[in-house]
């Protein structure tokens, strides 16, 4: 397996250009945001399973650009990045074919893939609650109740503009109506402990540091802290707090993707859509959640025992298309409402 690291636009455009296959070797191009140590151990246990040359392109930023000023000439496969929003862009940009696997199509639920194949969920990461140890009652905490007066003063966040969050109200928004939501979210602002900022583990430093009691988090964040791979400083803060799987009312938890799509112009299709389903395996998806501390997407594939010790993940049915249409109108109202000031 080769890795072709961050580079300009020009030169890695021609550094792709000779990826495509040579007579007599399998092989197969993926481009991708993840960084390469997170994909490293998956791509490499294909590569060792099926003899098949793995050549992979890391584009920090851009990708979908990238992919359509390669045009036809593009050498990518597999298209694999992180955010429903961004496998969304590859369809609407008409970067993506249709796929008809059943391995896929068995493997992936129908509301994590697109009706016509052109997109397919490969993990998950759920939006969860961190929260103070000596809190209780929070097994049925709804992300509804966030609004509630009764946490004035106790919330903690990172910029409502971000797509973690971003995400989450554009399905809030999708579920309830701009008019609740534009509320919901004035609500929350009402109960923060501070301005909106930072990042997903600086909530969990913020509740060890009793400036807050709760806040919104992605799941996989817990098993980096904890793992001690984020240093002995985060082991500390994903110690202090306990997690909760929040609900929509009547719903499940809010859940973002990582997934991929098979290129327009794949050069190697075959052994796209052969990755692909390998990515969905029993194998693969075991070691997404032990690499990455994500959810599998495949019923009944093994779970990191971090995450299992959280509950039982349901997710929302949300459909993701529109959580990813409505994430605009999700932004306009955050600024509406100056969630972020």
């Amino acid at each position: 397996m080769s890795y072709l690291g961050k580079t300009g636009f020009w030169a890695g455009l021609c550094l792709s250009l000779g990826l495509s296959g040579t007579a007599g070797a399998a092989e197969v191009n993926l481009y991708t945001t993840r960084e390469p140590g997170l994909i490293r151990p998956l791509l490499e246990a294909y590569a060792a399973k099926s003899g098949v040359k793995v050549n992979t392109v890391f584009v920090e930023k851009g990708l979908a650009e990238r992919v359509a000023a390669e045009g036809a000439r593009s050498a990518a496969d597999v298209v694999m990045t992180v955010d429903i929003g961004n496998l969304i862009e590859l369809v609407d940009r008409d970067l993506a074919q249709p796929v008809r696997s059943p391995v896929l199509e068995a493997a992936v639920p129908a509301p994590l893939r697109d009706a016509d194949g052109r997109w397919f969920t490969l993990s998950m990461r759920a939006r969860v609650l961190y929260a103070d140890k000596g809190l209780t009652d929070l097994k049925a905490a709804t992300y509804e109740s966030l609004a509630d007066p009764s946490w004035k003063g106790k919330i903690c966040l990172r910029s409502g503009q971000h797509p973690y969050n971003t995400a989450l109200i554009s399905a809030f928004l999708v579920r309830h109506g701009a008019e609740k939501t534009e509320a919901w979210l004035r609500g929350v602002k009402a109960n923060f402990a501070r301005k909106a900022a930072g990042g997903d583990r600086d909530v969990a430093r913020d509740i060890a540091a009793d400036l807050c009691e709760v806040g919104l988090a992605n799941s996989y964040y817990v098993g980096l802290m904890r793992s001690g791979r984020g240093g002995p400083d985060q082991q500390k803060w994903g110690e202090a707090i306990k997690v909760v799987l929040p609900i929509f009312e009547g719903g499940g938890t809010h859940v973002n993707v990582s997934g991929a799509v098979v290129a327009k112009n794949a050069p190697n299709r075959d052994e796209a859509v052969k990755l692909l389903e390998y990515l969905v395996s029993d194998e693969a998806q075991a070691l997404y959640a032990k690499t990455d501390y994500e959810y599998p997407v495949k019923a009944g594939a093994t779970i990191d025992p971090l995450l299992a010790s959280l509950g039982t993940l349901t997710f929302d049915p949300t459909p993701l298309v529109e959580i990813a249409r409505n994430r605009k109108a999700a932004s306009l109202l955050l600024d509406k409402v100056g969630f972020d000031n």
